[in-house]
């Protein structure tokens, strides 16, 4: 995401700078990942210092490519890091589902993450299987039942009203909509998997993942899996 930012304004477009500082700081503040972000990204605190730079990069004829290629080569190293340790969510999520210690859970996970770039429709597979083993083990420990035919959405539905996190418990706007959205971020997973994964043959006109769909269906299946362990474990401590 930085790096596509950092190719936005060297384009001429715009950029969330708050989000880009949000970005930029997080890899400032990483001592093991501080070195390898490009110097000008160390330098530009915001768009207008991003434009700077490029501006000074290429001008003219053939700018945007000047410009694209320098930002691929001072990316590269970082990039070539995280390829090798996983993205900084990447050891949050394994933390979090670590401390849970329940069976499956932390196995779920790492195979999804195995298979992010070798087998794209597995890892969207066990994206899933990680959100269904966190609400069954969630539900399982409030000692709530629940059915074998239940589906992801029904699932996370009824983990949500234990938790206080179903849109519907609340009267407040803003927490309505973020509560909506994880809820949809759990249902389209769900039909992610069914339409891309390996979950079901698909004949000749099956739509056949890519690298980027495993990584974003995993990405948003961690960190939902996450919140949603930290919210059980933070009920129980009050």
């Amino acid at each position: 995401m930085l790096k596509s930012m950092a190719e936005s304004v060297a384009t001429g477009g715009a950029i969330n700078e708050a989000i880009y500082k949000n970005l930029r700081a997080d890899f400032m503040n990483d001592p093991d990942l501080n070195r390898l972000v490009p110097q000008f990204v160390r330098t530009s605190l915001d768009q207008k210092a991003i434009w700077g730079h490029m501006s000074a990069v290429h001008s003219g004829q053939g700018a945007y490519d000047a410009r694209r290629k320098h930002i691929h080569e001072a990316f590269q190293p970082l990039l070539d890091r995280l390829a090798d340790i996983g993205a900084p969510a990447d050891a949050g999520v394994s933390e979090a589902l670590t401390r849970y210690d329940a069976e499956g859970v932390n196995d779920a996970w790492q195979k999804a993450l195995a298979r992010r770039k070798s087998d794209p429709e597995g890892a969207i597979t066990s994206a899933r299987t990680l959100l269904e083993e966190v609400c069954k083990h969630i539900l399982d420990d409030a000692g709530i039942q629940y059915e074998d035919k239940w589906d992801l959405p029904k699932l996370y539905s009824e983990t949500a009203k234990l938790l206080n996190l179903a849109p519907s418990q609340h009267t407040e706007d803003t927490f309505k909509r973020i509560l909506g959205g994880c809820q949809t971020v759990v249902e389209n997973l769900g039909g992610l998997r069914n339409k891309v994964s390996d979950a079901h043959g698909g004949g000749r006109r099956r739509v056949r993942p890519a690298e980027r769909h495993a990584t974003l269906a995993v990405n948003l299946a961690g960190s939902m899996a996450t919140f949603l362990i930290e919210t059980w474990e933070g009920r129980a401590t009050e």
